[in-house]
């Protein structure tokens, strides 16, 4: 029995070497592997993820660094399907006013939508990007769900009392969340237009959202239908490298 834990625990040392070491050569170790294969998933199995599961996830953004380790977070976990829908549909109305206002090609209110479009295209650039504006056409169209049809959802709060910028402590959290999640055979997904449930009272007050706390975003989390596994394309951008008193630049 004593060699049988004396060989359990040199295996355990040696696999903890390897991912803590480096050598030339040497191929990708777990951790770089869960984060370089880790990819959104917006397809889930209707397969609830047990309770446990859940905690463990959490419990790794409860780790996550964080500016004089304030720790300026706090979750809410969602796992009841009438209330998922319910959020759902809520969103859906909203992307369907927001388009009805700003989308200049469909709007009837024809130039007025393309003034408004300016207006709100100045004032939240990052907000109406293409790319989720994009997105607000195919939610408020039926064609896009918020959360995927993911069975669980975690909001990410932000304790607006946090140190320095705790924005970023709050994202390092949701990737750490995220990245847990991917190593445990779960998919995820960043859900930001949760944004929405601050506008107006009905669910900042169901939720018992109050200050200083601020919804910042939303993990869809859940088993992914299919192997949605492998690394997806990233640019490359330029990095500029000082070293010896001069700079060159590297990729």
């Amino acid at each position: 029995m004593m060699e049988k834990a004396t060989e359990e625990k040199r295996r355990r040392d040696v696999s903890f070497g390897e991912m803590y070491t480096w050598h030339e050569g040497m191929e990708w170790n777990p951790v770089e592997r869960v984060i370089l294969e880790r990819r959104s998933v917006r397809r889930y199995k209707e397969e609830q993820v047990p309770e446990k599961l859940v905690r463990r996830v959490l419990e790794a953004g409860r780790f996550a660094p964080s500016a004089g380790n304030s720790q300026p977070w706090k979750f809410i976990v969602i796992r009841d399907p009438g209330m998922l829908e319910e959020m759902e549909k809520y969103v859906r109305l909203r992307c369907r006013l927001l388009k009805f206002l700003l989308d200049w090609e469909s709007s009837p209110l024809g130039r007025l939508s393309w003034f408004l479009s300016q207006v709100y295209i100045r004032l939240m650039p990052n907000e109406l990007h293409p790319i989720p504006f994009g997105a607000i056409r195919l939610i408020a169209d039926g064609k896009l769900r918020l959360f995927h049809g993911a069975p669980t959802v975690i909001l990410v709060l932000m304790d607006r009392r946090g140190v320095s910028k705790p924005q970023v402590d709050v994202g390092i959290c949701g990737q750490n969340m995220v990245l847990a999640a991917h190593s445990l055979g779960l998919g995820t997904c960043w859900v930001g237009f949760v944004e929405l449930f601050k506008f107006g009272t009905k669910w900042k007050r169901k939720l018992g959202i109050k200050w200083p706390y601020r919804l910042m975003e939303g993990i869809a989390l859940g088993y992914p239908v299919g192997e949605p596994d492998g690394m997806v394309a990233r640019e490359l951008h330029e990095i500029d490298w000082w070293e010896d008193g001069r700079k060159r630049a590297v990729f």
